[in-house]
């Protein structure tokens, strides 16, 4: 995440520049929408500014109507998903909204013997925090030679490679319980020093995808949990709704799905019956 001094000092060096036009914003804004199914606010402009504003540079570009002109022409390859890395926000830690974990332990897998098969997808998974905090758990509760899997996916490649690594700062340690902490990760030392690392057979049982939401979904399989939270508060009503269509047909009969806090997805479909706030059951 960039510092507080580095965006001033980004965003007066834009100031200087000639900021980000209502035209151009527009069309970025629509762009984001096209590509990930993001609704951009109206304040958000100055962020669009500061977080292009390097690929302006890079392509030693005037203004943004002339990048935004050139991913619609001729966009070099990749350079969209580059749009799609820059604009959409990552923010997670490890065990999020701890009562979310205690139903999982309580209520699902208290229910079920190690011998059953579990399939969990964290959908929108950033940079992994999310779908290792569930492999903890059913590590700690299934053991390493259970049938259990975890997907982790997101729209965003960068987020993606780091998830893959499994390898966080020290200062994250704080979010994990200390058993968990203790038996599933591992200090770094030497050139690792000041961090921390899922260890192996942990990260064995977890793989990661790039999955849009705003389009087709993959053949990815059927899940029993599947934890689609803290990203439906940037979809308009009707993405919203697709998306959450989109994701219970990946959910088994009897599955749980669960949404952030802030969110519900009551009366979207006629196949969840509601549990409790932000947690939800297919019939």
């Amino acid at each position: 995440m960039e510092s507080k001094h580095a965006v001033q000092e980004l965003s007066g060096e834009l100031f200087n520049q000639g900021a980000i036009t209502d035209w151009e914003f527009a069309r970025f804004r629509q762009l984001i929408f096209d590509l990930a199914g993001i609704t951009l606010s109206e304040h958000k402009k100055n962020l669009v500014a500061v977080r292009l504003a390097s690929r302006l540079r890079y392509y030693s570009l005037a203004n943004f109507a002339d990048y935004y002109r050139m991913l619609m022409n001729d966009p070099p390859e990749g350079e969209l998903q580059t749009v799609v890395d820059h604009l959409t926000t990552n923010e997670t830690h490890f065990f999020r909204e701890p009562r979310h974990f205690g139903f999982i332990k309580r209520h699902i897998l208290d229910n079920r013997t190690s011998q059953v098969p579990i399939r969990c997808w964290s959908a929108v998974c950033s940079t992994g925090e999310e779908p290792y905090s569930l492999a903890m758990l059913l590590a700690a509760h299934c053991g390493y030679t259970s049938d259990w899997r975890v997907l982790g996916s997101d729209i965003n490649a960068n987020v993606l490679e780091q998830a893959r690594n499994g390898l966080y700062l020290n200062s994250r340690q704080a979010e994990i319980p200390k058993r968990y902490l203790q038996k599933f990760c591992l200090k770094g030392v030497r050139s690792q020093q000041g961090t921390l690392l899922v260890n192996s057979k942990v990260r064995e049982h977890v793989r990661f995808k790039q999955i849009n939401l705003n389009t087709s979904l993959p053949n990815i399989g059927f899940f029993d949990l599947i934890l689609l939270r803290n990203v439906l508060i940037y979809f308009s009503a009707e993405t919203k709704h697709e998306v959450v269509l989109r994701v219970v047909e990946k959910l088994k009969p009897g599955g749980h799905i669960l949404v952030g806090h802030s969110e519900t997805i009551t009366g979207i479909s006629d196949q969840l019956r509601l549990i409790k706030p932000s947690i939800y059951q297919k019939v």
